[in-house]
């Protein structure tokens, strides 16, 4: 990541260069993340569509679900027939903050945290959720805003409360967009006086480029043999979009006419937005809108993407006081740690190709690991 042209291909904006330099005081670029997948049946295995590095949520909101649903009555039945575990996270992402802020310099001291994001987006009540988990761990903890943190003598503070580790759920593009380069978030963590993650550097990663630069022909000699095998396997053909000659699998292709020509087979991705923002599946677009969004693709950073198939599962449903049994699209999303492993899966059901629940094209639904007693 030290060369910039290579770090080029990200597409990175220059004030997002300019966070990247700044050092984090811990190890890995994303310590908590979560991958967007299908399970697809017939390729036996997951196909990666996204990475989210930024700001993955769903954490305490999959433990509190799982929770509800053990307690529904129509477990106690199933229960007795199957072995049903869960799979937590909450305890991941604390064990996350706690790594980073020991490797940040404070291996003595317990961290005073902040979670922190606007006051008014939907997801607050995922934040009460794991600001309760924290203060059942012995932590001091704080819900705040960007708009209510101030940098003053080297300490950054939210009122009285003194903040030395940030569990930062802002998005990065919405704090420098509304706060500035000098908002005292930035000035506190670029001058050490703050842990915060996941950290500046993160945006490398979580820009849906970072699966263009996998998938990219003129990159591959930077992957062995089991690499290879493994983007060839998991990761859909993804191509920054640009008036040049790209690989396509086999064969050699002019990118834009490709776009354009196989529209029924392809998606196209703004290269940093989130809750479904800006995608175009061309499949539900007629010629005119997806020809208008390869312009704006010429001119903003996006990334085309192949189409992959959804898998589609019966679930039941509630109708007018009726339980049906109807055809519903789901992902498989699992929450990664350190890039290392897995702990907890967010799994969202919807009728519409577009499974986003924020964008309200999708539910979210327990997720647990079955096995017949």
């Amino acid at each position: 990541m030290a060369d910039k042209d290579f770090r080029s291909q990200f597409g990175l904006l220059d004030w997002e260069e300019e966070l990247v330099q700044y050092s984090p005081g811990f190890r890995d670029p994303s310590p908590t993340s979560r991958v967007d997948t299908f399970f697809v049946t017939e390729r036996g295995g997951l196909r990666l569509t996204e990475y989210n590095a930024d700001t993955p949520a769903s954490p305490a909101y999959n433990d509190a679900l799982s929770e509800m649903t053990y307690g529904l009555p129509v477990m106690r039945e199933f229960l007795r027939r199957y072995e049903v575990r869960p799979l937590p996270a909450r305890h991941s992402v604390l064990h996350t903050l706690i790594d980073a802020y020991q490797q940040w310099g404070n291996s003595h001291k317990a961290p005073r945290i902040a979670i922190l994001d606007w006051r008014e987006v939907p997801s607050f009540s995922e934040f009460v959720l794991f600001a309760e988990y924290f203060k059942s761990q012995g932590l001091e903890c704080i819900i705040t805003d960007p708009r209510e943190v101030e940098y003053t003598n080297g300490r950054l503070v939210a009122g009285d409360f003194h903040i030395t580790l940030i569990y930062k759920r802002v998005l990065i593009s919405e704090l420098i967009e509304r706060g500035g380069m000098n908002h005292p978030v930035v000035r506190a963590v670029r001058d050490g006086a703050v842990c915060m993650v996941n950290p500046f550097r993160c945006k490398i990663l979580h820009k849906k480029a970072s699966l263009a630069v996998l998938s990219d022909e003129r990159n591959a000699k930077l992957f062995n043999a089991a690499e290879r095998e493994a983007i060839a396997a998991h990761i859909p053909w993804t191509c920054r979009v640009e008036n040049r000659q790209a690989q396509y699998h086999d064969q050699t292709i002019d990118l834009i006419p490709f776009i354009l020509k196989h529209r029924e087979n392809l998606v196209l991705k703004p290269n940093d937005e989130y809750g479904g923002r800006g995608v175009v599946l061309g499949w539900q677009s007629d010629t005119s809108s997806w020809e208008q969004t390869i312009l704006t693709a010429l001119n903003e950073p996006y990334i085309v993407q192949e189409r992959v198939a959804i898998p589609t599962e019966p679930y039941p449903i509630m109708i007018d006081g009726q339980v049906q049994f109807i055809d519903q699209m789901l992902d498989t999303n699992p929450l990664v740690f350190y890039g290392d492993y897995v702990d907890g899966c967010l799994s969202r059901l919807s009728s519409e190709a577009l499974l986003n629940v924020s964008a309200g094209t999708g539910s979210a639904a327990a997720t647990y690991i079955v096995e017949k007693r």
